[in-house]
């Protein structure tokens, strides 16, 4: 999957599907994505600051707009694991668990159908 098709996929086609599975590729790919659009956003919001007063408002709403999003990704990239989406609430344990999180979504994903669906490898 290339950017513009893991963008689309997350933002246009899956915005909020929590359901089936995401390849790496999809979810790597989104994950600049978003990284592009904090650093875009955060430019900005620093240059609409002033001395006296500053600005978040742009990335607050662009980090708004992309919750739900990645979100859905993070879950469906789980189901690529053969795992619960609920797992998605390790980022809560400090350090531990984001560790463990990027350790599971750069590993190859059930190789065939799990009982979240069919491989999104297989078409390719």
């Amino acid at each position: 999957m290339t950017f513009m098709e893991s963008v689309q996929t997350c933002v246009k086609q899956k915005y909020a599907a929590f359901n089936g599975r995401a390849s790496r590729s999809e979810y790597w790919w989104f994950l600049v994505f978003i990284f592009i659009v904090d650093v875009v956003a955060v430019c900005i919001d620093l240059s609409a600051s002033t001395i006296y007063e500053k600005s978040e408002l742009v990335s607050a709403l662009a980090n708004l707009a992309l919750f739900l999003p990645n979100l859905a990704v993070c879950v469906r990239r789980l189901h690529d694991l053969n795992k619960s989406g609920w797992w998605v609430l390790l980022s809560f344990i400090p350090i531990i668990g984001p560790i463990v999180l990027i350790v599971w979504f750069a590993t190859r994903g059930t190789v065939g159908a799990n009982s979240f669906g069919e491989d999104p490898l297989a078409a390719v």
